[in-house]
């Protein structure tokens, strides 16, 4: 903050002038004695009828018959025969406002602790169903092939039916946190109805398929609630680190999930083994019932459903930023779909990877997601998450890329597939976590829960084609070809992200923008400098 100083000599130009009497006078009296420090100001200290001035130690100052004179720290002011002067000090400069003091750690926030913990365990329960209900469907119904793709199939079909229509109706929410808990309490409805059913010999496939339907339509309402419920919660300034905690809980989910689906499927059936996942969103449901962070989101003004959806989606294409966000997401999901459906064939049959060590390598793509959301959330601190963002998406394809050009003996081909699944699951993590916070720093407020849910409409629902793309073009032209289309493919969003304003722009210097000096200028300069040259 600046500081505005009075220096001496402007002090001692406002001084009044002495009548001619006085100075006479002064002319005809010896020079005052010299003081141990050199003045401050140009104009001589006025003196008095009765001494002399006495010396300081900044400047000479007016002494009266009474009283010593007081030192000054800026410039000698007038006396008078009955008060010691007043020195004349510049006015101290107002204290600068205190800094407010820094947020605690995330991990030392209650709140934060409990929104964390209960999308763990949901999360978590959700990779138990995965694959506890197919499970059910294969061996205790008998389902078709038809029945089971309609099976998988219900669990995507909520995002395409209602996707667009949740961010807007999150964005009329004034408290998105009740419908959350609303959300967690119908999915554990839905999810312990299987067991129940499957006990009182009511259960099949449609009965499975409804629950996935009501499940999945929860929780597209749940994201898009969830998105803009965080900015409540979390400060600005910790948004990128809350989110790494929240992509590190999927890591922990993706690789304990399986293996703790397995286990109760073998301890208790995997009907009952579905009535884990009906616990964990109902501790969901308490944990987020207990966060005291009050909510004053302004909800949108609403003119209809349509013309609210329509918002989101002008704001996610015609925002640059957004823009390139929502290419790139959607093209490294195409990409990554159609490399998802040849991946176990190629690995099995063109690499000769064994059955157990492929879920071993997919163990380590989740840890890896681990130390990636560590590392995020310590870059984006020092470096920003638009650098983050750039470096990470030109080493996506890294891994794919790998794969599609790996040849050689089996212990090379497990370690270059463990260190580049590695480093892609911390690859994965950490842009996702920076276009989050990105999205959540350039959406308005008022339209977060729109475009979220656009974003999630685009990147969710273009993994069916992706899907449908990769087996088609495998049946063309082979396994190992659509390898390495997929990793031109996702090399492809390096564009998006690199042609956008979250590319640092080269700062010119300022003598390109300043104009020539006109020729009257110049000639007007020359004349001052002579002028301040003449003695």
């Amino acid at each position: 903050m600046k500081r505005s100083l009075h220096n001496s000599s402007t002090a001692a130009s406002n001084l009044p002038t002495p009548p001619p009497t006085s100075t006479n006078h002064t002319d005809e009296r010896p020079p005052p004695p010299q003081p141990t420090s050199p003045p401050t100001s140009k104009t001589p200290p006025l003196p008095t009828a009765s001494a002399p001035p006495l010396p300081t130690t900044s400047a000479p100052s007016p002494a009266t018959s009474s009283a010593p004179p007081l030192p000054t720290t800026s410039a000698p002011s007038p006396a008078t025969s009955s008060a010691p002067p007043l020195p004349t000090r510049s006015a101290p400069p107002r204290p600068a406002a205190p800094a407010p003091p820094p947020f605690p750690p995330l991990r030392k926030q209650r709140d934060y602790r409990l929104l964390w913990t209960a999308r763990t365990i949901s999360v978590t329960g959700s990779e138990v169903s995965k694959l506890a209900i197919p499970l059910t469907a294969v061996t205790l119904l008998t389902a078709s092939p038809s029945q089971m793709g309609i099976l998988t199939a219900a669990a995507s079909i909520p995002v395409l039916l209602f996707g667009l229509q949740s961010g807007a109706i999150a964005d009329r929410l004034t408290r998105h946190r009740p419908l959350m808990i609303a959300c967690e309490l119908a999915s554990c409805a839905a999810a312990a109805t299987i067991p129940i059913a499957w006990l009182l010999g009511l259960l099949n496939v449609i009965w499975l398929i409804a629950v996935a339907l009501v499940i999945g339509t929860a929780g597209v309402l749940f994201k898009a609630a969830n998105f803009p419920h965080l900015a409540a919660v979390v400060d600005p300034s910790q948004r990128t680190e809350a989110m790494a905690g929240f992509h590190a809980s999927y890591s922990v989910a993706s690789v304990s999930g399986p293996g703790l689906a397995g286990l109760l499927v073998q301890l208790l059936t995997a009907p009952l083994a579905v009535l884990a996942e009906a616990f964990a969103f109902l501790t969901s449901a308490l944990l987020l019932r207990t966060i005291r962070t009050p909510e004053h989101n302004t909800p949108a003004a609403s003119k209809s459903m349509w013309r609210d959806v329509v918002e989101g989606l002008r704001t996610s294409v015609t925002n640059p930023v957004l823009r390139a966000l929502l290419g790139a997401g959607v093209t490294i999901n195409f990409f990554a779909m159609a490399y998802t459906a040849v991946y176990m064939l190629y690995m099995l049959n063109t690499l000769g990877i064994p059955k157990a060590l492929i879920g071993v390598l997919i163990a380590l793509s989740g840890a890896g997601g681990l130390f990636g959301a560590w590392l995020t959330a310590r870059l984006s601190k020092r470096y920003g998450e638009n650098r983050v963002l750039l470096v990470s998406v030109i080493f996506f394809p890294i891994e794919i890329l790998a794969v599609g050009l790996l040849t050689g003996p089996l212990w090379w081909k497990l370690a270059l597939l463990a260190l580049t699944g590695t480093i892609t699951g911390g690859i994965v993590v950490a842009f996702a976590t920076c276009m989050g916070a990105i999205t959540l720093r350039e959406t308005p407020p008022e339209l977060r829960g729109r475009v979220n849910a656009t974003t999630t409409f685009a990147v969710q629902g273009v993994l069916a084609l992706g899907g449908l793309a990769g087996g088609f073009m495998a049946e063309l032209i082979g396994l190992r070809p659509v390898i390495l289309i997929c990793a031109a493919g996702i090399a492809l969003s390096t564009i998006w992200i690199w042609t956008s304003p979250l590319r640092p722009q080269r700062r010119r210097t300022t003598l390109l923008h300043t104009p020539a000096p006109s020729p009257t200028d110049s000639t007007t300069h020359l004349i001052e400098s002579k002028r301040h040259a003449a003695p």
